[in-house]
């Protein structure tokens, strides 16, 4: 990928085209919007290619707030800058550039400490608007507001980002690679490299083999688990979960009278060193809890139950267990200083992005990466602005 030169629209509104989607649950329609130029400390990018993540389809589907429509979904994807607001200093027009939905403005407490990746100048959460600003930098051609998505907002030909929610990167990456990092694997791979910390020849217990539950996988098979379990409903996940790592599975519904705990406990000899739930159900957290080893196990939750949902655990289990729960957004990295790491790790051939990728499709076509996904035959889908 080549740099572009200083965009000839630097500082005006640019017409280009958007998937927006207007209905819940309706497929998205292609249309001209307005994009303004960016404000202070916002950078305006063309995104080359871009991908579904489940996240989108869930907000898709959501009838009430946080869902709000008119709205422009994506948030996995590539581009390169075009033009830069106000005090901009980290990147130039022409940058190569990866958009992340979790803020790092890099002055905060939180920022500065290894700690901690979730920034406390821009709390994340899934705000219709630009962070920190509650206003909109798109509007479709009648004047009518089109709502912003995880700060980020890929399914356009241009987007308006705070510089806090960019990473620049080699240009010379594929970039239907590179976008994979945006969200999905890096979630995957940095809770097993980051959150957990998975040491060489330890036991991992996957529960859900979707895109996330699959990064988990192959960022503990680069840790060097020697044995990685996954759990799930659909025996067929079982052979794909094996070009991941999975090098065991438990069928949920084959389990009898026995709880998945109880199986797992008995394949490891008393539980997994680390366990992970990424599907979202409390019930799944509390099993994942119980199938980790007594004195040491770890449980990561990366996925995301439904509003007020809680998890129950006996104190006698909590105190006499020993055992760490812990929650992992973007799999506790620090995007600007992380993905490139991870970058640089598949171009030497330990990260297997090429895996994930099973479907390419065209921006016009970016409703038939829906139905893959809700047909269940997509992990990850590139989705094109120029093929």
């Amino acid at each position: 990928m080549d740099g572009e030169k200083v965009s000839v629209e630097a500082g005006k509104p640019i017409v280009c085209k958007a998937a927006v989607a207007r209905e819940p649950g309706e497929p998205l329609v292609i249309e001209e919007i307005m994009v303004a130029p960016p404000g202070h400390h916002e950078v305006r990018v063309r995104i080359i290619c871009t991908t579904l993540c489940h996240s989108d389809v869930t907000f898709w589907k959501m009838k009430d707030y946080p869902a709000v429509f008119p709205r422009i979904l994506g948030h996995e994807a590539i581009g390169v800058v075009e033009s830069v607001g106000e005090d901009v200093d980290e990147v130039v027009e022409g940058d190569v550039v990866i958009p992340v939905f979790l803020p790092e403005c890099g002055d905060c407490a939180d920022c500065k400490s290894k700690k901690s990746n979730l920034c406390s100048k821009f709390p994340f959460e899934p705000t219709p608007w630009m962070p920190g600003d509650e206003t909109s930098r798109f509007t479709d051609l009648k004047g009518e507001v089109l709502y912003h998505f995880l700060n980020v907002s890929s399914f356009s030909e241009y987007t308006v980002l705070n510089i806090a929610n960019i990473v620049k990167i080699d240009p010379s990456i594929p970039p239907s690679r590179a976008c994979l990092l945006s969200c999905g694997v890096s979630t995957g791979v940095g809770a097993a490299w980051k959150t957990a910390n998975v040491e060489a020849g330890s036991t991992v217990a996957i529960f859900g083999l979707g895109s996330i539950g699959l990064a988990v996988a192959e960022g503990s098979r680069i840790c060097g688990a020697t044995k990685i379990i996954g759990v799930d409903v659909n025996q067929e996940k079982f052979e794909l979960g094996k070009k991941f790592g999975i090098t065991d599975f438990v069928n949920v519904g084959e389990c009898g009278d026995k709880p998945v705990s109880q199986v797992i406990n008995e394949m490891t000899g008393g539980g997994a060193d680390f366990c992970f739930e990424c599907v979202g159900l409390a019930s799944l957290m509390e099993q994942a809890y119980a199938s980790c080893r007594k004195g040491w196990g770890k449980t990561i939750i990366l996925g995301v139950e439904k509003p007020g949902s809680q998890i129950t655990f006996q104190c006698s289990d909590v105190i006499l267990g020993g055992r760490t729960l812990t929650g992992s957004l973007f799999g506790g990295l620090k995007a600007k200083s992380d993905i490139p790491i991870l970058l640089k790790r598949y171009m030497d051939k330990e990260l297997e992005l090429d895996k994930f990728v099973t479907h390419e499709v065209s921006f016009e076509d970016i409703n038939k990466a829906f139905d893959l996904l809700l047909e269940g035959k997509s992990i990850r889908c590139v989705i094109w602005m120029d093929k």
